[in-house]
């Protein structure tokens, strides 16, 4: 901010009208005293006058100088308080659009929940049959829809062939699974903790997965398009409970059909 100065007059002798008094007298002295004092006097008083109007004109400058240092002092106070404000101002606007951000995401999650609400209560009305003769289960595991298909209804023990009653409910499963047309759906394959080694099942992995494949074969053949189903087996590894009963263990025995989210019900990523 540049400074505002008032220019000072020059410098004064202290007492104008005592140089002018004296010179005044000297020139009297050297003229033969050719003034008369009503002259002598009368410039005396104007240089009295004079001497008072510097005086008041040196007191009014340094008041406007006192003036001019306040204002300046002033105008940088509310220069620092403007700043301030803009970085507050800043700050706040920031705040504001993360709120914005923040509660659209919200809103896209709650549309996003509310679509797979709609979808569960669509699938189980239509399931409804079959969940309630016990050949089924719908539900929700972690976070996902999930058709649940005990092994003992669908296959006999340590075998990855359907039984005729598992064909049966399978047929029924996909002609519903068929109407949720753009959905893509997952075949999990699980089985308890007890090993399993023979020549076609090496191992827990082998049959779970042999099994999903079973199944996702059968809806193939049903008429379920194949872009919309993959297979995947689990062994032992993805249990509903604890390995430490036979109902336990007939309960970790199953097939999932899970109902994969699409991209609008995923949470939104942003890549730095």
């Amino acid at each position: 901010m540049r400074n505002l100065v008032l220019p000072r007059s020059p410098a004064r002798p202290r007492s104008l009208a005592v140089a002018l008094t004296l010179a005044l007298t000297a020139a009297m002295a050297l003229s033969g005293c050719l003034v008369k004092k009503s002259t002598h006097q009368k410039a005396l008083d104007h240089i009295a006058t004079l001497e008072g109007r510097i005086a008041e004109l040196e007191r009014r400058e340094t008041e406007l100088q006192a003036s001019i240092a306040e204002l300046e002092k002033q105008l940088g106070e509310l220069d620092t308080t403007r700043k301030s404000k803009e970085e507050e101002l800043d700050r706040i606007r920031g705040q504001a659009e993360a709120t914005a951000a923040e509660l659209e995401e919200l809103r896209r999650q709650r549309d996003a929940q509310d679509k797979r609400l709609a979808a569960y209560r669509e699938l189980q009305r239509k399931l409804r049959a079959l969940v309630d003769s016990g050949k089924l289960e719908v539900g929700i595991r972690n976070g996902q829809m999930v058709v649940k298909l005990p092994s003992s209804i669908l296959f006999a023990s340590g075998s990855s062939d359907l039984s005729p009653a598992g064909k049966s409910a399978l047929a029924d499963v996909t002609q519903v699974l068929i109407e949720f047309t753009g959905r893509r759906f997952l075949i999990a394959g699980h089985t308890d903790n007890v090993p399993i080694k023979t020549r076609k099942f090496p191992n827990n992995w082998v049959l779970s997965t042999a099994r999903a494949v079973s199944v996702l074969e059968f809806m193939l053949a049903s008429g379920m398009p194949a872009a919309a189903v993959a297979a995947a087996g689990y062994a032992d590894q993805d249990p509903v409970a604890a390995n430490d009963s036979e109902p336990n263990k007939e309960l970790n025995r199953r097939i999932e059909i899970i109902l994969v989210p699409d991209l609008s019900e995923l949470p939104q990523l942003s890549v730095d």
